[in-house]
């Protein structure tokens, strides 16, 4: 029976937002230190044993995290008609670094977003 192996890739950002239509605090503008976890699915290991390698992934957050760290995520063009939520912040993460991973063998599965410590969203397609 084929096996899955999932890895996953921790990185951080700094950025702040503001919810519009939103009925509290969180209205007015205010900043997080995001973490994001990106969870890669793998079904198939190369000569080294590995699926995909931990640098190339980090390689790849980094280069979509760059576009929102120290901004304003209601100034950032994807959130122009959505608010930055964790959740849209997740879904967006996601379709990024799909288009860019993803192939035969290798999948982001899921990708997790925390604007707080223990306060989070997920997003995976299914």
């Amino acid at each position: 029976m084929p096996g899955i192996y999932d890895i996953c890739v921790q990185d951080h950002f700094a950025a702040a937002h503001s919810l519009r239509g939103y009925d509290g605090n969180c209205s007015n503008l205010h900043g997080h230190n995001w973490v994001i976890e990106a969870h890669i699915r793998c079904t198939k290991l190369n000569q080294l044993g590995m699926g995909i390698d931990f640098r190339d992934v980090k390689g790849v957050v980094k280069d979509v995290l760059s576009k929102l760290d120290h901004t304003n995520l209601n100034e950032v063009a994807e959130f122009g008609s959505i608010n930055p939520t964790a959740e849209n912040l997740a879904k967006f993460l996601y379709s990024e670094l799909s288009r860019r991973l993803n192939t035969e063998f290798i999948k982001v599965q899921k990708i997790m977003v925390f604007e707080s410590p223990g306060c989070g969203s997920s997003y995976q397609e299914i």
